[in-house]
């Protein structure tokens, strides 16, 4: 049974991004991470609240309902896609073309935990997890995700230093999505092809100074100010 395997996503410019495929093995062990973590939160909250008595025990209840739905959905949408378990094991949720996941994704994804949970232990979400050429779960396929390993980025080389540039337009998501490519791919293009790449972007401007300002941006995007 293959646990990983690669996702070549294409992104407007023709530039491809290689995505590795976190299989059900790693995504198992982040869940048990954070369950973990949750019980232990419940444990320090039982504690607590057990001096409460029946009152202490219903609003234990409570915080156990908002802490199980919660958990998952605010730390995926506002720790760029990881959980402590998934930030521990080294993957991340993104949308199935690549980019960051959105608080629409992570609430849709985990809405359908119940589902992938029935009927015990997450049964159904594990066979549809292997049963997808994708990796997906019930969850996954319903908000469109993906669940990817991080893989590190290597060290800038000197080549790829200089100038950067704050983008002179607002970025959306593709735009980001696409600068990240090109950041990444443009050394294996040709420079003619870099050019053609960066006119379509700034047509007033001479092909080399297109593709300086291109680069430019693309290294504010991914390395910061300068």
């Amino acid at each position: 049974m293959l646990i990983d395997e690669r996702l070549e996503v294409e992104t407007p410019e023709g530039a491809m991004l290689s995505l590795s495929l976190a299989g059900p093995v790693p995504r198992a062990l982040a869940y048990a991470i954070d369950l973990a973590i949750r019980l232990v939160i419940y444990g320090a909250l039982a504690a607590i609240l057990a001096a409460l008595g029946k009152a202490g025990m219903g609003l234990l209840l409570i915080l156990a309902f908002v802490l199980e739905w919660f958990y998952p959905t605010l730390f995926e949408a506002f720790r760029h896609g990881q959980t402590p378990g998934k930030k521990a094991m080294g993957i991340v949720v993104v949308h199935a073309n690549g980019s960051p996941l959105s608080f629409n994704g992570s609430l849709i994804r985990n809405l359908l935990r119940t589902a992938d949970a029935f009927p015990l232990f997450y049964l159904l979400g594990f066979v549809c997890t292997l049963m997808s050429p994708r990796y997906q779960r019930l969850g996954d396929m319903a908000a469109n995700t993906l669940v990817i390993h991080v893989e590190e980025t290597p060290a800038i080389s000197e080549h790829r230093r200089g100038e950067s540039q704050a983008p002179d337009w607002p970025l959306n998501r593709d735009d980001q999505l696409a600068l990240l490519a090109f950041y990444e791919r443009h050394e294996q293009f040709s420079d003619a092809r870099q050019q053609e790449l960066a006119l379509l972007v700034y047509p007033e401007l001479t092909p080399a100074q297109a593709l300086q300002r291109l680069k430019a941006i693309s290294r504010y995007l991914v390395e910061g100010p300068a």
